[in-house]
């Protein structure tokens, strides 16, 4: 099953610090996923400035209990970078998954 992942950061004065040092693992992490067929999308999300906010992405798992397990270890809610994640089921259109053909 496919979802997108919205996931919100911190917003006080330390959220800023806290991705950027935990942004590689989480890079790192995301780079095995994509090899693993788990992860399809992402992007960071911006303010009006500019600045990285969150993250979105599109993540394939095979129930939400596996999603839930990923989320568990992911570096950015170890981290405590996202303060708030909305995950929502979805079907990515076939035409985009010819990419991963």
């Amino acid at each position: 099953m496919q979802y997108i992942v919205t996931a919100y950061d911190g917003t006080d004065e330390k959220a800023m610090d806290r991705r950027l040092m935990a942004r590689e693992e989480h890079l790192q992490s995301v780079e095995k996923r994509m090899k693993d067929g788990q992860h399809l999308y992402g992007t960071a999300l911006l303010d009006d400035e500019g600045t990285m906010i969150g993250s979105v992405m599109v993540v394939e798992f095979s129930s939400r209990e596996e999603l839930d397990n990923w989320l568990k270890v992911e570096p950015y809610v170890v981290a405590n970078v996202w303060k708030k994640i909305e995950i929502q089921p979805c079907r990515v259109a076939p035409i985009f998954m010819k990419l991963y053909d």
